[in-house]
């Protein structure tokens, strides 16, 4: 027992003695570390210290050198302005000198510009005594005063003038008189024959193209009988000529005509061409024409808004798809009406349905104009009345064109909302050449006159407006500038209504502030 607890201390002993030489042991080798780790530490320092200073002196070179690149350049540039500002101080010397002499030129000038004008007026006195000494003499001799004498020349030359007006008044009268009916009737036929024969032709026949001149052969057929089939389906004329490559469908009935058309196309691009084809595409374009005209007038209805008419209203309605009037598609017309209409009701505080509605139905009698007996009015005032539309709205139909007199607001509207879309530029078609010549015409003549520097011809051709120099034309010769420029319009052009000439001369005076 007692040797275990000897063992035991000499145990704990042995521990304690390992333990107190390894804790000696750790210390004098951390204080050799950290006495390394002191000389290391004062190594780098040193390095460091040496290193910056180093860079110190490599950055103080570099600011010198820089410096002194700085001051080269600032000398140079400086030596370079130095020079502009002489040269600029020596052109500035050069122009005062220059001045200097000019100002001595204008002195003299002045000088004798005054001397000159010093003369001028004491002529002028002598010419003033002068005039002044005969007017005397003639008062003397006339025994009448200046005054009294101007006023008997005034008077006697107004008494001559209102003679001589009254005679050119009553010659011209007469001559008027002899003349008028003569001319009245020149004017109508002439009237009938430029507007007439164009019109009817644009209005009554198709052209229809096609493939090769061989094509026609076909369409006519033996003994003419597919020609004699389709004029007969068709109820139109064809006209084969020397045309080359098209064939003319005429008919006053313009959706005949469209079936016409449309069936030779069908037959051309088939092929095949004879009585039973012939037969069976006339039914074909028939019910295509009639999906159009239905279309047509749906779409007249959806771009006016306008809701409730019957349904064979609509169909006739859009039958004037076909229909022109002096080259003016008569459907459009109506849907510009109709809205042309629906803004002045609007601003005038009528009824807007009843005014559009009346719009787009004012010319419908158009449509069945070609098959029924009457006037388009008459017509047109029948089919609204078959087909239930109001009063009001037969009544605007009966009155757009004065047939009867106006008696609501909605009426008067649809009379000048269809005046304005008739007569408005552009409206009614005018073959484009001949446009482009009347205007090359216009501007061709105005130019023509001398002193004109420029001419412009707008309006769709119903104004002219010429620019004239100012140096060639005065104010007075304008007038009569004017006068002569509208005389040699209306004896070479043809035009409808009437041209404004507008002549411009423009004076312009510059002066400086110095």
């Amino acid at each position: 027992m007692d040797k275990i607890i000897i063992g035991l201390i000499a145990l704990v002993i042995g521990v304690i003695g390992g333990a107190i030489f390894g804790f000696m042991y750790r210390k004098n080798s951390a204080e050799k570390e950290i006495g390394s780790a002191e000389d290391e530490a004062k190594r780098i320092i040193n390095d460091a210290i040496r290193t910056a200073e180093a860079k110190k002196r490599e950055a103080l070179v570099e600011a010198k050198d820089e410096i002194h690149k700085s001051r080269s350049e600032f000398e140079k540039e400086y030596k370079e302005r130095r020079s502009e500002l002489q040269k600029s101080e020596r052109r500035l010397l050069q122009k005062e000198e220059n001045l200097d002499k000019k100002y001595e030129t204008v002195e003299q000038k002045e000088e004798k510009l005054n001397a000159k004008i010093k003369e001028a007026d004491k002529q002028l006195d002598e010419i003033n005594q002068l005039k002044k000494g005969q007017l005397e003499m003639l008062e003397k001799i006339s025994g009448l005063t200046s005054e009294e004498a101007k006023n008997l020349i005034v008077k006697q030359a107004e008494q001559d003038a209102k003679h001589d007006v009254a005679v050119k008044y009553k010659e011209i009268e007469r001559q008027l008189k002899e003349d008028a009916d003569a001319k009245a009737r020149e004017l109508i036929s002439l009237a009938i024959q430029r507007c007439a024969s164009d019109h009817a032709s644009e209005a009554t026949v198709s052209a229809v193209s096609l493939p090769n001149d061989e094509m026609k052969g076909r369409i006519i057929g033996r003994e003419g009988r597919n020609i004699r089939t389709l004029e007969t389906l068709t109820g139109v004329d064809l006209i084969i000529d020397d045309t080359p490559e098209a064939i003319t469908v005429s008919s006053f009935d313009p959706v005949r005509r469209e079936v016409a058309r449309l069936t030779l196309e069908k037959l051309i691009i088939d092929g095949r061409i004879h009585p039973a084809r012939i037969e069976e595409m006339v039914e074909k374009s028939k019910r295509e024409v009639e999906q159009i005209i239905k279309s047509e007038g749906e779409r007249a209805l959806f771009e006016t808004s306008i809701h409730g008419i019957h349904p064979e209203l609509i169909k006739i309605l859009g039958r004037m798809r076909f229909r022109t009037s002096y080259g003016q598609n008569v459907l459009n017309h109506s849907i510009e009406v109709a809205h042309l209409s629906g803004l002045l009701a609007a601003e005038l505080g009528a009824d807007i349905n009843i005014a559009k509605r009346a719009g787009l139905l004012h010319d419908i009698g158009k449509s069945v104009s070609h098959e029924m007996e009457g006037t388009h009015i008459q017509l047109g005032v029948e089919l609204a009345r078959k087909y239930r539309e109001s009063e009001a709205v037969i009544h605007a139909i009966h009155a757009h064109h004065g047939d009867v007199e106006a008696e609501t607001v909605e009426a008067c509207i649809v009379q000048a909302a269809d005046a304005i879309s008739a007569s408005r530029p552009g409206a009614r078609r005018e073959n484009l050449e001949n446009y482009i010549k009347r205007l090359e015409k216009l501007e061709e003549i105005a130019s023509s006159f001398d002193g004109v520097e420029k001419s412009f011809a707008f309006q769709a051709g119903r104004e002219v407006r010429i620019i004239v120099k100012p140096e060639s034309v005065s104010d007075d010769d304008m007038v009569l500038l004017a006068r002569e420029m509208s005389k040699k319009i209306e004896a070479e052009l043809s035009y409808p209504g009437q041209i404004k000439v507008h002549v411009v001369r423009e004076t312009r005076v510059v002066d400086y502030a110095k």
